[in-house]
């Protein structure tokens, strides 16, 4: 049978959810989906609980930062996209420095749960973010990918591979280094 599969913005009665998908190390350790909105210096002294008590504030805010996704009702896996600004490691990177001026939202970071890797799950999340950010009125999606002729390992994969960013419509805009590229997509 078919599981079901459901995908849900980061709303505080679904907080829950994202603790359990992420586990006591938040998802990769103790980032809690804070790195890009923070310094390497904010990272190293807030990481573990700082960090999670600081993405549940911003939920609880009325901030939504990503989209949740779902199979049966159980969560298994995360995509974060707001609109840039609200990533400040992005904007002091050298590497994934603006390309211009206008407005993009931007998709930073994916987890799937290690029982639902392989199953498609972060073009799904993908394709959820994309739908979720042109009902909140973006015209550019903007994303940050891993590309590499190399087998990638999970956890370098966090900001997505670039052939499910191509799939998907993106294209790229700008290459700094050898294997993270810019790709935008066009609303």
């Amino acid at each position: 049978m078919e599981k079901s599969i459901e995908f849900r913005p980061l709303t505080p009665p679904d907080w829950p959810d994202l603790e359990q998908l992420f586990g006591v190390h938040g998802a990769a350790a103790g980032c809690w989906c804070m790195w890009w909105r923070q310094t390497q210096n904010e990272f190293q002294r807030l990481h573990g609980e700082s960090n999670r008590l600081a993405l549940k504030s911003l939920v609880e805010s009325g901030t939504i930062p990503g989209i949740l996704s779902y199979r049966d009702g159980e969560p298994t896996g995360w995509c974060a996209i707001e609109p840039r600004e609200a990533y400040h490691r992005l904007e002091r990177s050298k590497t994934l420095a603006r390309i211009d001026t206008k407005p993009v939202w931007s998709l930073t970071c994916f987890y799937v749960s290690k029982q639902h890797r392989g199953e498609g799950l972060m073009r799904s999340l993908l394709n959820s973010a994309i739908d979720w950010a042109a009902k909140n009125h973006a015209r550019i999606i903007e994303a940050y990918p891993i590309s590499s002729d190399e087998k990638i390992r999970s956890s370098s994969a966090y900001t997505g591979v670039l052939p499910i960013f191509t799939d998907c419509g993106f294209v790229e805009v700008v290459r700094r280094t050898p294997r993270q590229p810019i790709v935008r997509k066009y609303l």
